[in-house]
C-alpha cells in the first residue's frame, strides 16, 4: 500500500488503534513543549501524576508570552517553571530567547517526529516533516509521563505546490490564500500533507509560516516532506546529522488533492476580525494605517524581517505609522545585526520589542482606539489586539513594510521598486546559552520546587451525574472563540490562579455571566451554554474550558465544535453534546430550564439522548460523538481523575 507522509509517521509511532480516518488512534509523542502561558496549568497537572521525571525524549518549557512582567505574578511564574523544569529533566529557554515556535524548529524540531504543544501554532514544526499538534495542557502533561495522545485519526488533504511566488509575494499570502478556499470551518479531523515541485521554491522558515496558520484552517496539522531544503535549514542550524527524507509515496491515498500554483497568488490580507476574511491588498483601497507590527510567530524569521530591513533602507516610517518588529527568536535577531539588518530596521524607525509573543496577544503595543493595524501575526479577532474598536488586517511582511512607507494599504508591488531577494545564510551564527539543559535524576533532588504566591491549587472535576438539571445560562452564535470564553488581556495575571481567572468567563459576551452562573449553582442546578456552528475557534488554551468546569457548566450544547476545544471540555468533565437536528438551536433559548437523564446509563449502552426543555414543554435529540475512552474520562469526572484511579488500582 502506497502510504502519505501523515499515515507512516503516525503508523511508525501508533499505541492503539488503527490508521483509519475517523477511528480513535493512541500515539507516541517523541517531544513536547510549554510556555508560560499555558505552562503552570500543565506543571500543575504533571505535578499531580506523581512522576519523577519526564518519559518524553525531549521536553522544553519556554518563557515567551508573559515577557512584559507587569506586577509580581509572571516573574514568579517564570521562577516556577524553571525550578519544574529543572527537577523533572526539561529544558528551559529563558526570557528572551524567543518564541517557543521558531526556536524549536531551530533547536529541537526532527523530521519524522512527533511533537505535542501546549499551543496551538506548535503546528509550525511541520515544516520539517514532523505531525506537530497543538494540545491541551492535560493532553502535554500526561505524555510527558509517557501516556499516548489519543485523536481521532485524520482525514489527509494533499495540497500540491507548482510554479514559483512571483516578487512581492511571499509564504504569507499562500497561507492566506489556503484559507480563502477551505475557510475557518469545516476542517476538523483533517491533516493538510503538502507535496509538489514547486516546494523546492519554499525555505522552511516559508513553510513554517504556512503550517503555522494551518491552524487557523482548524486542522489538526499541517506536514511538509523532509526534502533538500530541509537538509539545508538543519545545515545552518549546525545539526544536519537530524536530518532523514520523509516523503510519500507514489500514487499514496488522500481523501482530496488541491492543486496551488504560487505564480497564480497576489498579495492577499485577511480583513477584520477573521483570519478567513481574505482579499486582495489591491481591493481594499489606499485606507490610511496607523500601525504596522512585523513579527511573532508567523513571520519573524531571519528571511521575513531581512526582507523588510531591504525594503525599507534608506527610509523612515510615515508620520503616521507606528512600527514595531519583534523578532522570533534570539538566534534571528544575532544574525539580522551581524548581517547589518538590525540598523537598517532601527534606522527606519522600528521600535524593537522581545523575542516574544508580544502584540500577537494583546500583550503590550495596541492600537489607538478605531485605528487601523496591520499585523504579520496569525489571528485578527475583535479585541485581541487589546483595542476593542480597532481594525486588524493581516498581511506578509512586504506589504506591511508598504505601508510603512506609504502610511496607507498598499500593494507592495506598487512601490516601484525592485524586489530585494534575501537567502538564508548557509551558516548561522548560533549561540544556545539561554537554553538551560536539565541536569540528571541526582542533579534534580537539590532543586527545590518555587511556587509564588498567586499560583493557585489544581481544581478538580466531579463525576458526571446520572441526570443532569441544569439552566440554560448562555446562549452564544457561530464561531465562538476561546478569546470570547476568556479574554487575553490583562486578566491573564490570574492563569496560575484559575478560581479566580473564573470570574472572567465569557466576561466580553455576557458581563454578568460569572454572578448569574453562582446564582444558578447555589439554586442547586447546574449551567449549561448553547452555541452554533464552530463552538472554541482559536488557541489551545484549556483555560477556557477548566473555567467553565469552575463556574459549573455541565454540557455545551453546539451545532458543531472546534475538536481541541471538544477535548479539552472531556479533559475536564463537560459534556459536548451536538444538535441533532440544526433547527433545535431555535428552540432553546437563555434562561430556560433543562433537564437531561439517564445521561450515565444511555452513554454506557450507546443509546439516544435527549434534552428536556423544562420551560417549553419540549424534547430534542442531541448527539454525542464519544470513544470509549472519552466516555470512562466523563464518568471519572475528568482526564487526570481517570489516569489517577487507574494508578490507585494497579
Amino acid at each position: 500500500m502506497n502510504k502519505s507522509i501523515t499515515q507512516k509517521i503516525i503508523e511508525q509511532h501508533l499505541i492503539s488503534g488503527a490508521f483509519v480516518p475517523g477511528n480513535e488512534v493512541g500515539i507516541e509523542i517523541d517531544q513536547t513543549l510549554n510556555h508560560d502561558n499555558a505552562g503552570t496549568l500543565t506543571y500543575l497537572q504533571f505535578e499531580s501524576l506523581g512522576i519523577p521525571r519526564v518519559k518524553s525524549e525531549v521536553s522544553v518549557t519556554y518563557l515567551d508570552h508573559n515577557t512584559l512582567q507587569v506586577g509580581c505574578e509572571d516573574a514568579d511564574d517564570h521562577q516556577y517553571l524553571q525550578s519544574l523544569s529543572g527537577k523533572y529533566g526539561i529544558y528551559l529557554s529563558r526570557t528572551g530567547n524567543g518564541i517557543c515556535h521558531q526556536v524549536h524548529l531551530e533547536r529541537f524540531g526532527k523530521p519524522g517526529k512527533t511533537l505535542l504543544g501546549a499551543d496551538s501554532h506548535t503546528l509550525t514544526c511541520g515544516a520539517l516533516g514532523m505531525i506537530a499538534i497543538g494540545a491541551g495542557g492535560c493532553n502535554v502533561a500526561l505524555a510527558m509521563g509517557g501516556s499516548p495522545y489519543y485523536f481521532t485519526c485524520p482525514k489527509v488533504i494533499k495540497i500540491n505546490i507548482t510554479g514559483k511566488l512571483s516578487p512581492w509575494v511571499s509564504a504569507k499570502d499562500v497561507i492566506l490564500k489556503i484559507l480563502q478556499m477551505f475557510t475557518a470551518k469545516g476542517n476538523e479531523n483533517c491533516i493538510f500533507e503538502y507535496d509538489g515541485d514547486g516546494l523546492m521554491n519554499l525555505s522552511v522558515p516559508e513553510r513554517a509560516t504556512i503550517a503555522n496558520m494551518g491552524d487557523e484552517c482548524g486542522v489538526a496539522t499541517s506536514v511538509f516532506p523532509s526534502d533538500e531544503m530541509t537538509r539545508l535549514f538543519l545545515r545552518s542550524q549546525q545539526r544536519e546529522e537530524d536530518w532523514i527524507e520523509i516523503k510519500a509515496d507514489p500514487g499514496a491515498d488522500y481523501d482530496r488533492i488541491i492543486d496551488i500554483d504560487l505564480s497564480e497568488i497576489d498579495p492577499l490580507t485577511a480583513k477584520p476580525h477573521s483570519p478567513d476574511n481574505v482579499s486582495s491588498v489591491r481591493s481594499i483601497g489606499e485606507i490610511e494605517v496607523n500601525q504596522v507590527c512585523i513579527g511573532t510567530c508567523t513571520n519573524s524569521s531571519y528571511k521575513d524581517l531581512a526582507t523588510v530591513a531591504n525594503i525599507l533602507m534608506g527610509k523612515v516610517a510615515h508620520p503616521g505609522v507606528s512600527l514595531v518588529i519583534a523578532p522570533g527568536s534570539k538566534q534571528v535577531l544575532e544574525n539580522l545585526a551581524r548581517d547589518g539588518y538590525l540598523s537598517l530596521l532601527v534606522s527606519s524607525g522600528a521600535r524593537l520589542a522581545d523575542c516574544a509573543c508580544g502584540f500577537c496577544l494583546g500583550r503590550g503595543y495596541s492600537p489607538k482606539s478605531d485605528g487601523v493595524s496591520l499585523r504579520t501575526s496569525s489571528r485578527n479577532f475583535l479585541g485581541r489586539s487589546g483595542t476593542k474598536d480597532a481594525y486588524v488586517y493581516l498581511v506578509s511582511p512586504e506589504t506591511a513594510a508598504a505601508a510603512v512607507i506609504t502610511g496607507r494599504f498598499t500593494d507592495p508591488r506598487d512601490l516601484g521598486m525592485e524586489y530585494p531577494e534575501v537567502h538564508m545564510p548557509e551558516r548561522l551564527h548560533i549561540d544556545d546559552r539561554m537554553i538551560i539543559k536539565p541536569g540528571g535524576a541526582n542533579d534534580a533532588l537539590s532543586i527545590e520546587k518555587y511556587r509564588g504566591p498567586g499560583i493557585g491549587d489544581l481544581p478538580k472535576g466531579g463525576q458526571l451525574h446520572q441526570n443532569i438539571l441544569a439552566e440554560v445560562t448562555l446562549k452564544v452564535g457561530d464561531a465562538v472563540t476561546l478569546d470570547h470564553i476568556l479574554p487575553g488581556r490583562f486578566q491573564k495575571k490570574y492563569r496560575s490562579n484559575v478560581a479566580k481567572y473564573a470570574e472572567f468567563v465569557f466576561e466580553d459576551l455576557d458581563n454578568t455571566f460569572y454572578k448569574r452562573s453562582k446564582e444558578i449553582r447555589n439554586e442547586g442546578k447546574y449551567n449549561i451554554v448553547v452555541a452554533g456552528v464552530s463552538y472554541g475557534e482559536g488557541s489551545s488554551k484549556e483555560h477556557a474550558a477548566i473555567c467553565q468546569m469552575i463556574v459549573g457548566i455541565k454540557a455545551v450544547i453546539a451545532v458543531s465544535f472546534r475538536e481541541r476545544h471538544k477535548t479539552s471540555l472531556i479533559n475536564f468533565g463537560i459534556l459536548p453534546l451536538t444538535f441533532k437536528n440544526e433547527n433545535s438551536y431555535n428552540n432553546i433559548d437563555q434562561g430556560d430550564s433543562v433537564e437531561i437523564a439517564n445521561v450515565r446509563k444511555v452513554l454506557d449502552d450507546g443509546g439516544k439522548l435527549f434534552v428536556r426543555n423544562l420551560t417549553k414543554q419540549k424534547e430534542f435529540e442531541v448527539n454525542y460523538h464519544l470513544s470509549e475512552r472519552q466516555r470512562r474520562i466523563l464518568f471519572s469526572g475528568g482526564a487526570l481523575n481517570l489516569w489517577l484511579g487507574q494508578r490507585d488500582s494497579q
